[in-house]
């Protein structure tokens, strides 16, 4: 029963890290069609979303972007260790919940690494607003790392309570 967690948080992670490179190959043809460029504008969606096309060479909201290519090669080793890391402790969950949240993160850090090897950035594209409030643009990576996490804090609970191999 364990070692099947184990082996839905590899599937989970390969699924994330798949459907993240395919939505971003679908948005660069999207952008190239309609020849939205960088910096460029922006195809409107509604009121509140637009697709955007933005090259992210830092981390998370463009930090750390001023490091040029010394940067991409730091953030990409830094990224794979923890890939590895995460893969590692996957490697060693005994229950689903954490299994689910590693897979999400691995998935989506992976995907995001993909970018960094082949483009130098991370392709963002979703954007969010509403009126003068805008989130920074990401992507499905960012989501899916995002929706990893509070599975990680639901598995820290049950921990917690003595429930780790109940789940």
């Amino acid at each position: 029963m364990v070692r099947s967690h184990r082996l839905k948080g590899l599937v989970i992670a390969l699924v994330a890290a798949l459907s993240d490179q395919v939505s971003k190959q679908h948005m660069l043809h999207f952008f190239k069609k309609h020849h939205i460029e960088l910096g460029g504008h922006k195809q409107t969606i509604n009121l509140y979303f637009d697709y955007v096309l933005a090259w992210n060479k830092g981390v998370s909201f463009s930090m750390l972007n001023q490091y040029g290519t010394t940067g991409r090669y730091v953030l990409i080793a830094f990224a794979s260790v923890i890939c590895i890391a995460l893969a590692r402790w996957l490697m060693k969950s005994n229950n689903i919940i954490l299994s689910i949240g590693l897979g999400l993160i691995l998935g989506g850090a992976i995907g995001n690494i993909i970018d960094r090897i082949r483009y130098g950035a991370v392709i963002d594209f979703l954007h969010f607003h509403y009126q003068h409030w805008s989130w920074p643009a990401f992507n499905f990576a960012d989501t899916f790392i995002c929706m990893g996490v509070p599975f990680m804090i639901l598995e820290s609970y049950y921990q917690k309570k003595g429930n780790n191999n109940d789940v």
